[in-house]
């Protein structure tokens, strides 16, 4: 049985990539380096084979160390522990960023955004760089550095990505929040990691409204003990109360740090472990207390930038836009994912329908957005407004739409891709989740698609469908399971082995 027929479902296929699709794919690239002659023989060779594979996902990534690997992958402590990259130390900005400043990639537009009330702001490769290094100094100036948890619980601004960056650059946690979320909630994370610090916001707009976000803050941070500073960004410009030594402005804390007179200001990148902790990202909690699923600079950032690269098929220069919350796993995925390969993330704040209906496709016109990734709940949403939104607007740029979170039906896939997309961009449908830090199937530009399916399992993931006892089963409904390591799973869950195992 093909990996197509094994992973596709109902209904007959309605989209094949065209001569051009597979020319100009990196799955073709990447295939063609290594001598694969289709993408059965891929998969069997990347699961077969994890070491291998990732090493070769780490060269085609360009991922840089400072000092290289011994061995891609031990798996001393069994396939649950696997340990990455052996003594390999690198930091994953320097590979995001840092690395581009010495060529004609700075100039390259990295963040381009757009508020509900109309704001723009684009940042090149280098102006990121600058903001980045700006901040890493001003955490460090407040004596965070290595190992010290910082959340993030902030509306998607630029801010957002250049808070995140600065975090690993000097070494420290990531601890994404979504941006909804109670006081509680906050509370139960930042105490499960031990927080030093939190990036914050006075508010956000939505849907033509001020939404307070510092009282929740407030609120949160006064029931966490480790938690000495207050990072705050004036979204919505509303008054707001600030704690006297523990909450700074972003605006009065980081915008003065000092150009040198070559006008960059810098920064040392810490110089991490390859296995060092990134990032934790906490599950919904909704089975019970929050699981926070451990991250490190080479496994996350790097199955991120391979799905991106080989399902989605992004390249330097293309703009990805992802409808996500920095909270959500796809939000740091975006970020991650497209800096390494060079690519544009567009991001939005507000809502995807407001002031009218056309609101998304007016994004997608005015910042000339090649993949798009929306929710199926989206789109159900939009189909009763009727066809006339989507077709005021120069949709021409869009290349694939994309989409994760929760399954399709039939009719608004199908809504998506004959009319949005005139029948001819595929709607790569992707699965995966938090500790997976990607997917374990999604759909790809050198298979064809059936409605609401998957074309495949992702390269390296040696997924397969087993009955209660195990054992592999097809045409029938069974488990999810993937039977070896990948780089991008998670390292356990925080303070808490028992129940990852």
């Amino acid at each position: 049985i093909s990996m197509t027929e094994q992973f596709s479902f109902g209904g007959d296929i309605v989209w094949r990539p065209t001569p051009d699709h597979i020319e100009h794919a990196n799955l073709t690239a990447f295939m063609r380096t290594h001598a694969i002659k289709n993408f059965d023989a891929l998969m069997q060779r990347s699961t077969s084979d994890v070491a291998w594979f990732s090493d070769a996902v780490l060269k085609f990534l360009d991922i840089q160390f400072y000092e290289p690997y011994t061995n891609v992958v031990d798996l001393t402590n069994g396939i649950q522990f696997p340990n990455w990259c052996v003594d390999g130390r690198m930091n994953i900005v320097h590979n995001c960023v840092d690395k581009y400043q010495i060529s004609n990639a700075r100039y390259q537009v990295a963040v381009n955004w757009e508020g509900e009330e109309g704001a723009t702001k684009s940042l090149t490769y280098e102006e990121l760089y600058k903001e980045v290094n700006k901040t890493a100094n001003a955490l460090r100036s407040l004596e965070l550095g290595k190992g010290d948890a910082i959340g993030i619980f902030m509306p998607m601004t630029p801010e957002i990505v250049i808070a995140l960056l600065a975090i690993a650059k000097i070494g420290g946690i990531i601890l994404p929040l979504f941006s909804g979320y109670g006081a509680g909630a906050i509370v139960s994370r930042l105490q499960d990691a031990n927080a030093k610090a939190l990036f914050a916001a006075d508010g956000a707009f939505r849907r033509g409204k001020t939404v307070d976000m510092k009282s929740i803050a407030d609120e949160a941070a006064d029931q966490v003990d480790s938690l000495k500073h207050m990072i705050v960004l004036k979204r919505t410009g509303h008054d707001v109360k600030m704690k006297e030594e523990r909450d700074h402005w972003w605006h009065d804390l980081i915008a003065p740090q000092l150009d040198t007179p070559k006008g960059t200001v810098l920064a040392s990148t810490d110089v991490t472990s390859a296995e060092d902790p990134l990032m934790i990202i906490y599950t919904s909690g909704t089975t019970g207390k929050p699981k926070g699923a451990v991250h490190t600079h080479c496994g996350f950032p790097v199955k991120a930038a391979q799905d991106m690269a080989f399902g989605t098929d992004v390249h330097p220069g293309d703009v990805i836009y992802w409808m996500t919350d920095m909270g959500w796993m796809m939000g740091p995925w975006q970020v991650f994912g497209s800096l390494l390969l060079g690519a544009t993330m567009f991001i939005y704040d507000g809502a995807p329908d407001f002031p009218q209906p056309d609101r998304l496709w007016d994004l997608v016109e005015k910042h000339r957005i090649n993949q798009l990734g929306v929710s199926p709940t989206l789109i159900r949403s939009l189909i009763p407004q009727g066809d006339e939104h989507f077709k005021k607007h120069d949709l021409s740029s869009l290349k694939c739409f994309a989409s994760t979170g929760e399954p399709w039906n039939p009719d608004p896939w199908m809504w998506l891709f004959e009319k949005v997309g005139e029948g001819k961009r595929p709607i790569i449908n992707y699965s995966g989740g938090t500790e997976i830090s990607g997917g374990i199937v999604m759909g790809n530009p050198l298979l064809p698609l059936k409605p609401c399916a998957f074309s495949a399992a992702c390269p390296g993931m040696d997924a397969d469908v087993v009955d209660e006892n195990g054992r592999s089963i097809r045409n029938a409904v069974g488990e999810l399971v993937i039977r070896a390591p990948w780089i991008g799973m998670t390292r356990g869950f925080w303070n808490d082995r028992q129940r990852y195992l």
